[in-house]
């Protein structure tokens, strides 16, 4: 058997799958220090009848809390950024473009080295050794043990990366290091951002991990624990705490993997609906499509590998205006249950323009009865056009393609949508993101710039697959399942060694065997 959690803002969502039979599930509200929360979801799904802890295989967890401690500016650590780039970019200092509270909270400690390489792999600058050294010693005075390493180019060359981090393992042997390499894509800036928004997050990704461990424990569950990351696959609980930044955005990605699972569509449009929001997105060969854009993390750009969600202010809490011409994008959120009308509330929101157009039993219906049926028909016309608009933004063509709905709002949806060819509310929409968590597999990608004159393009893909296959490995995955999901070569011009990018993704099942994810590791 396996347990799915999903930790959102307003709800913990859990589900026990046994192979492809949902067992139990259950939405309990999220809770201030989260873990209660998520031994709360436990507690219910685990009390079930038929069901002994000892069945219970692995546990797969999605999380917001990395994500919610860089948008709300807390559990921050201060990290020193080095750059490996002179003379190039002299003039663009790392941070500068960072929103001035979070780039505070980092201490703003960077220091610029000459070195790196440039696009086509020639030597930009030889690494300055002697200031490296410098830098080293001048972050360990300062008492800093969160550092970030970025160099120019070094998807195509790591080797100045990996220069420094031997210089900082041994001036400071407990340093926490991130380097922008081992997940970051080409974009110097970007790349530099990502690994020192990872880096800050590295004592939090230990109490997280112990926290989730920790609930885990008391109910004597020995099982292995997977952590979901944003590219719809897993990763085991030692590798968040190196990579914690990983898990950004995984909640819509859980969302539309369960929407996949629960309907057996491969392509199609996916629409979450919560309290607050919703959240569009598509999915392509099983898998959520991902963004090809610069994604803003907290005000931080960054290119990390993304789901291509587009969200929206609509959901069950989002409040009515203007005789229902205008819905969101505020809402009373959690506060629905005290807020909204239906509730003995004085807020009217889109719960009570569902249960006023169906008489749906929410809450108390007759407390909306006396809604004007005009207002109550623009109103819902109004949140049709909103998500209709949305999914004909999304499609990857003119024509209309399948849309399921999802989330504890998917019952908004009172009506026909003209850019969906036909709409699927499956059972079990509500907890499509603990689902989502619970089918995923372990994942693994790696990008190079290659030159197919300098060798074959079989060979050049096969190292770079080599590449992605060695870090899916090392998330926790069987080596020997191992499969490519996703090939893409974009020809660079102007290159005279004919270079072409390379990205490639691989996927492969859980490596039972191992026990660097179970529980006491670490």
């Amino acid at each position: 058997m396996r347990i799915g959690i999903d930790v959102g803002g307003t709800h913990t969502d859990a589900v026990i799958l046994d192979g492809d039979e949902i067992v139990a599930s259950t939405k309990a509200l999220t809770s201030a220090d989260v873990i209660s929360g998520v031994s709360e979801a436990l507690d219910i799904v685990l009390g079930t009848d038929g069901v002994r802890d000892e069945d219970v295989d692995i546990i797969m967890i999605g999380t917001t809390q990395f994500t919610n401690a860089v948008v709300q500016r807390r559990d921050l650590e201060p990290t020193a950024a080095i750059r490996i780039g002179l003379p190039s970019g002299r003039g663009l200092a790392p941070m500068l473009d960072w929103p001035g509270d979070i780039r505070a909270l980092t201490g703003d400690h960077h220091y610029m080295l000459e070195g790196g390489f440039l696009y086509d792999g020639r030597v930009l600058a030889e690494l300055d050794e002697a200031g490296a050294r410098k830098a080293v010693l001048d972050i360990r005075d300062r008492g800093l043990r969160n550092i970030a390493i970025a160099s120019a180019f070094s998807p195509v060359n790591r080797e100045p990366e990996q220069a420094v981090l031997a210089m900082v393992r041994e001036l400071m042997p407990d340093a926490r290091v991130t380097l922008s390499s081992e997940f970051g894509r080409l974009g110097l800036v970007e790349r530099e951002n990502a690994a020192i928004l990872n880096a800050m997050l590295l004592p939090l990704a230990d109490r997280v991990v112990e926290s989730f461990l920790g609930a885990i424990a008391n109910r004597r569950l020995s099982c292995p624990v997977f952590i979901s990351q944003n590219d719809g696959t897993l990763m085991s609980a030692d590798f968040v705490r190196r990579y914690p930044a990983l898990t950004f955005s995984s909640g819509p990605t859980n969302s539309l993997r369960g929407a996949c699972r629960l309907t057996g569509l491969e392509e199609a449009i996916v629409i979450d609906i919560g309290g607050t929001t919703s959240d569009v997105g598509v999915i392509q060969q099983g898998f959520p499509r991902e963004s090809s854009v610069i994604v803003d993390i907290g005000g931080v750009r960054t290119n990390f590998r993304m789901p291509d969600v587009l969200p929206i202010g609509l959901g069950g809490g989002s409040l009515v205006r203007d005789d229902g011409q205008h819905i969101g994008p505020d809402s009373v959120g959690h506060q629905l249950v005290t807020e909204g009308r239906v509730f003995g509330g004085q807020t009217l929101t889109a719960t009570d323009i569902l249960v006023a157009g169906t008489g749906m039993n929410i809450g108390d219906p007759s407390l909306v009865a006396d809604l004007d049926r005009d207002l109550v028909n623009r109103a819902n016309a109004t949140m049709l056009k909103m998500l209709d608009d949305a999914v004909d933004s999304m499609k990857p063509s003119g024509k209309p393609m399948p849309v399921i709905l999802v989330g504890g709002g998917a019952i908004l949806v009172n009506g026909s949508l003209e850019a969906a060819s036909e709409i699927h509310k499956p059972d079990y929409a509500d907890v499509a993101n603990a689902i989502g968590a619970a089918i995923a597999q372990i994942g693994g990608e790696a990008e190079r710039l290659m030159s197919y004159r300098a060798q074959s393009r079989d060979e050049a893909v096969d190292a770079v697959k080599a590449e992605a296959a060695q870090r899916a490995v090392a998330a926790g995955a069987d080596s020997s399942t191992i499969r490519v999901s996703d090939i893409e070569e974009t020809p660079v011009p102007y290159m005279s060694e004919g270079s072409t990018r390379v990205r490639v993704k691989v996927i492969g099942d859980i490596d039972m065997t191992r026990h660097g994810a179970s529980l006491g590791s670490g």
